[in-house]
């Protein structure tokens, strides 16, 4: 019986470490994730039961094993923190500041995946690749980047800064900056030319097929106004 207490007392300590680490090291992310979910009551909720943060916090001591080519050790870390929280980060992605994953259950992010500062994915994004070459096979994601609810980004393309995917959209081309893509496959239009900002309110985005059919609806009663 003591040495079962001695043990729980042992990992109840690794525990209380690891997450005193957390909260010194990620305490921007922490920060950023209060401000981004209005879920979240306080920033201790976040720090405990957050799955995106907890993924990401795996993904980057797994990237830098990656990076000292310690690929086992690195997959295998991917590998326990998808079975705990059901998101999968490859090792090798490269991911950069104030990323946030909401909710985050079946997120997929490949291995070379690049997603650059400020972007926030919803649950069921896939980041992945196309073909059986090495090399550069997964989107390369701008800054301050919104991806709905089960959008597929796939291959070697770039999502530029400013960009809405809207949910469960297939994107398999480029999308150019301050742009909304919805659809199967996604369609890119425009957001009048203004900078988007980060927002969970992700469901009020243009649709370039409304759109095109409210220019022919214009089109067409300027037309019966001229008979």
């Amino acid at each position: 019986m003591e040495i079962l207490l001695n043990i729980i007392l042992v990992i109840a300590v690794i525990v209380a470490l690891k997450l005193l680490i957390i909260s010194l090291v990620f305490s921007r992310e922490i920060k950023h994730i209060c401000k981004m979910d209005p879920a979240v009551k306080n920033c201790l909720e976040v720090l405990f039961l957050y799955q995106g943060l907890h993924a990401l916090v795996s993904h980057r001591v797994a990237h830098v094993l990656y990076k000292m080519r310690l690929y086992f050790f690195a997959r295998l870390m991917s590998q326990i923190t998808r079975f705990t929280t059901g998101i999968e980060i490859h090792p090798g992605a490269q991911i950069g500041r104030d990323f946030f994953i909401d909710h985050g259950m079946g997120v997929v992010i490949g291995e070379t995946a690049v997603i650059g500062d400020n972007v926030l994915l919803y649950q069921g994004v896939t980041l992945g690749g196309t073909g059986l070459f090495q090399g550069k096979r997964h989107p390369t994601i701008g800054n301050n980047v919104v991806i709905g609810g089960g959008a597929k980004v796939l291959g070697n393309i770039t999502i530029g800064d400013n960009s809405y995917i809207g949910a469960n959209a297939v994107v398999i081309r480029d999308v150019p900056a301050n742009s909304t893509v919805v659809g199967v496959p996604g369609r890119i239009t425009k957001q009048e030319g203004k900078k988007i900002e980060i927002s969970l309110d992700h469901i009020h985005i243009l649709d370039p097929i409304m759109q095109n059919m409210d220019e022919l609806e214009k089109r067409i009663k300027k037309l019966e106004a001229k008979e």
